[in-house]
């Protein structure tokens, strides 16, 4: 593809939401509203404006840290030496079977796929990692950007005064932060480890909130008058205004990263465990136009008492998954809201001596929920014993193609790095549309 078709590219998304912004006002106009509206005019409307963020469309990706078993979740191998304690269930989809630890997932695959077949070849915590999350192998002297990064510049507004990316980790393996490569810090991830409420962002005491409003005014006045005259310049001068915009944005979404105002109903729903209340968090985030949250749970790499490790993990991932399906799905927001647990690489198939699983990256699992998915559908297929992938082999390339088809995103598109083209999915990865819907 060439600088101009991509131009073109770009161009054509401009014209697709203006059709989009044109239709929300025909039908803003239809419900009984003035004729002559515009279409700025129909956005102040609280509904219409709900409604167009609802359908922006989102990705929460619940990072298993440590490397979660894929014999222990999505690939059991029961009655078989590499198979452990625990026993398959069936699900609510005819003929697809997880293991028993997760079995309020068992019950709500029906917006679920799950792809069996990942061989990414990269058993160390900080290669793997870096490949699952850029979805290409490391490059000299180029800093590919991650999952989050591309979801926030291919999906976020540019009106949004809420962050594009929020990142919530605990101690584990690097702390990762994410990284927004070549795409620059506009595209950063908001990592938050420490607590789940951004430091910083309060307004300090010693300035009151007069004070506040009056400097805010005084800064856009000056603003205003410097750039008049100065067109060549308005692009830079613009996206100075807006980072001020959007801090002021961030201050003023608090309350967003706070499960306080939630009904005590659906706290107790969640349940009190940090994963949890991360995963409601997440859900606030979305509904409010945060394109991707990543939200991980750490401690999976169980080289030792692999099995007791799964059975409290599994518990947490299992009914905070599902319990985020349900409210994400009941408010309206699955259908838009493509839901990823991944990890760094799975676990192997032989059982240590330590009674654990060590790293394994030939033939593991993932699975995908939500906006864009075939629910119910599973893809590829492991060996016996869970050593090999014997049918649907697939990489870290292909399964970044089939999120963002999944979301709507163009898997082909080119970013340039000075004159050189960079497609976001690997080069030559194709989406996997068995698990499309």
């Amino acid at each position: 593809m060439t600088r101009r078709t991509s131009d073109m590219v770009a161009a054509s998304e401009h014209v697709s939401r203006r059709g989009f912004l044109g239709a929300a006002a025909a039908g803003a106009t239809a419900a009984g509203f003035a004729q002559d509206m515009t279409v700025l005019d129909v956005l102040k409307n609280p509904l219409i404006a709900a409604e167009i963020k609802k359908q922006q469309k989102h990705v929460i990706l619940l990072w298993l840290a440590g490397g979660a078993s894929q014999l222990e979740t999505w690939d059991p191998k029961p009655g078989r030496p590499t198979g452990g304690p625990f026993m398959p269930i069936s699900t609510n989809v005819p003929g697809v079977e997880i293991s028993e630890l997760l079995p309020k997932m068992a019950g709500r695959m029906q917006d679920t796929a799950i792809i069996r077949s990942l061989s990414t070849g990269i058993g160390d915590h900080g290669g793997g990692a870096s490949l699952m999350e850029t979805g290409r192998r490391k490059e000299q002297g180029l800093q590919y950007p991650d999952l989050g990064a591309i979801i926030a510049r291919e999906l976020g507004r540019a009106d949004s005064q809420v962050p594009d990316y929020v990142s919530f980790y605990t101690s584990t393996e690097g702390r990762r932060k994410g990284t927004s490569g070549f795409l620059g810090a506009r595209f950063a991830p908001m990592f938050l480890s420490d607590s789940m409420i951004p430091p910083n962002i309060r307004r300090l005491e010693a300035v009151s909130e007069v004070d506040h409003r009056e400097r805010a005014d005084l800064r856009a006045l000056l603003a205003r008058r410097f750039t008049q005259g100065r067109h060549s310049r308005n692009n830079v001068l613009g996206s100075h205004t807006n980072a001020y915009q959007r801090v002021r944005g961030i201050m003023a979404s608090e309350k967003l990263f706070s499960i306080d105002s939630e009904p005590t109903a659906i706290r107790e729903k969640y349940g009190p465990t940090q994963f949890a209340q991360q995963c409601l968090i997440a859900r606030r985030m979305v509904e409010a136009g945060v394109p991707f949250v990543k939200v991980a749970r750490a401690w999976w790499d169980s080289h030792g008492q692999n099995f007791e490790t799964h059975q409290e993990l599994c518990a947490d991932l299992d009914h905070s998954m599902s319990t985020l399906l349900d409210d994400l799905e009941e408010r309206g927001l699955l259908k838009n809201t493509l839901v990823i647990t991944l990890a760094e690489f799975g676990r192997t198939p032989k059982i240590n001596a330590s009674l654990g699983r060590d790293h394994f990256a030939n033939a593991w699992s993932t699975s995908l929920s939500g906006c864009g998915i075939k629910g119910g559908s599973v893809y590829g297929k492991t060996d016996a014993d869970g050593q090999n992938v014997a049918e649907g082999k697939i990489g870290a390339g292909q399964l970044f193609a089939t999120i963002f088809k999944a979301l709507g995103i163009d898997h082909e598109k080119e970013y340039f790095v000075g004159a050189r083209p960079l497609p976001i999915s690997d080069f030559g990865a194709q989406p996997i549309d068995a698990v499309l819907a």
